[in-house]
Formats: structure tokens, sequence, C-alpha cells
């Protein structure tokens, strides 16, 4: 069960390019860089599984399944995944039902799309002084609908990320407008780590509309609260938090890197 990072194909960690170059089979996700799969043998058999938003070639229960037959059938089987599998992945499921079977699993994490692709923007998802948490949550349920832990986040100070949450950008913005936080500095990064990576900032009342007039759409991930102000395009807008402890260690604010 190897994480093969948020896209950028050099970020998968050494363990997980070690396991592609020994594998009899690989099934991976849609979102997987197509290029991590040179790395196997010429034998080794490669199978997409994935899934995109509103377009499930694979169904879960089949990749379960065959995950079960190319390992009795091949042997070193490598179930690669975008990410990191047990960052709302089912890398967990996946490897239960293996084990159910007797097949032994070794996990190999990824850097998860949540901490890295904010990090590639410049953006930390906790910083001294501004937050002092930062919540991961899916941005739809199984069932389709708005998380309801998003609207728990939306009262707290803790910078809020959310995953496979892009097309429910109205309706999160509005919980943020209907509790007064609104002006929460907050962004869209599409294709995050990728040549064709597209970034789009703002209030988060008006972000809606801005990623609607710059076409942004799937894969994305949603940052909202203080420590997004800290990205270059919110360089006139620094966390009153963070000016604030500045101020008082007699220090000036430092502007925004370019």
């Amino acid at each position: 069960m190897v994480g093969a990072g948020p896209g950028d194909p050099e970020l998968i960690t050494l363990k997980g390019w070690k396991a592609l170059q020994n594998a009899d089979a690989i099934l991976y996700d849609a979102l997987v860089s197509e290029e991590l799969l040179v790395e196997a043998p010429e034998s080794t058999v490669k199978i997409c599984v994935g899934k995109r938003a509103g377009k499930h070639s694979f169904r879960q229960e089949d990749t379960n399944r065959l995950l079960v037959e190319c390992a009795l059938k091949y042997g070193h089987v490598v179930r690669l995944k975008g990410g990191d599998p047990f960052v709302f992945g089912r890398g967990h499921e996946e490897m239960t039902y293996l084990l159910n079977f007797g097949i032994p699993v070794n996990v190999i994490p990824g850097i998860s799309s949540s901490i890295a692709v904010p990090a590639l923007q410049g953006v930390p998802v906790t910083r001294r002084h501004v937050n002092e948490s930062f919540w991961v949550l899916t941005g739809t349920t199984r069932s389709g609908s708005l998380s309801e832990d998003i609207r728990l986040a939306v009262q707290s100070t803790a910078t809020v990320i959310v995953l496979m949450g892009v097309r429910k950008l109205p309706e999160i913005a509005s919980l943020y407008n209907g509790a007064g936080r609104g002006d929460l500095p907050a962004m869209v990064i599409q294709n995050g780590s990728l040549p064709e990576e597209r970034v789009v900032t703002g209030a988060i009342r008006e972000l809606p509309e801005i990623a609607r007039k710059e076409g942004i759409g799937t894969p994305g991930i949603i940052l909202i609260g203080e420590a997004v102000g800290l990205h270059r395009n919110f360089s006139a807008i620094v966390p009153k938090a963070l000016v604030k402890s500045i101020a008082n260690a007699g220090h000036s604010v430092v502007p925004a890197i370019k």
C-alpha cells in the first residue's frame, strides 16, 4: 500500500519508489502520475482502478476483489494511491479486505496533499501566534452532502483544509458568511504540485465567484483561515495575531515572500 504523494512524481518517498521497482503488478489511481509507472519493470502488470469526481470507472468492491486476485496470481502487488492512503484514501478499507484473505500488507505512507500543496504555495497550515491547529476535512460525504464537520470547523481558529470539496465551495462560503466570518483569507489550489497548478485567493465570502470566473475545477483543495493570509497574494494583509506578537517582540513585520 504505497502513497504516491500529491501529484508531482518526485514527491513519492524513496521507500515507495523502491517498492515500484520490485512490483509484479501495480494497481494505481487516476490521479497518480503515470511517470511513476516507468519505474517498474516492463514485465509488471499495470492496471488503472482510479476514480475521478463524478466518474467512478471502478467500484470500490471491484478494486478490493481485484487486489486479492492480483496478489494470488502475481505475488508482489503495489497498490499505488494518490497522497497518503490513510487520508481519505480508503487505504485502511483495502488493507482490511486483504488481511481477511490472509494476504499480508505493508503500508508505505505518502505525502498528503492537505499539507504539501499549501506548503508549495508558501502557506503554513500552522503558524506560531496565528493558529494552534489545522483541520483536514472531506467536503463531500458518501451520500454526496456537505460534511457536518465543516459546521464545527467554521467556529474554530484552525486552518481549515477541505479535500474533495471544490464543488461545495458556495455552500462552505455560505456557512462562513452566516457565522460572520466571511472575511477570512481563503484559497483554492487546483492540480497542486503539477505544472498545470492553478491558484485563486480571496476572502471566503467572495472565493466561489472568483473560482467560477477563473474556471477552477477538480481536483483541488480549499484552505480557509488566518494562516492563509500569509500567502504572497495577501501581502498587504498580515494576520492581526501575528502583527501583535511581532510588535510585542519589538520587531517589524517581515514582508511576504514573493
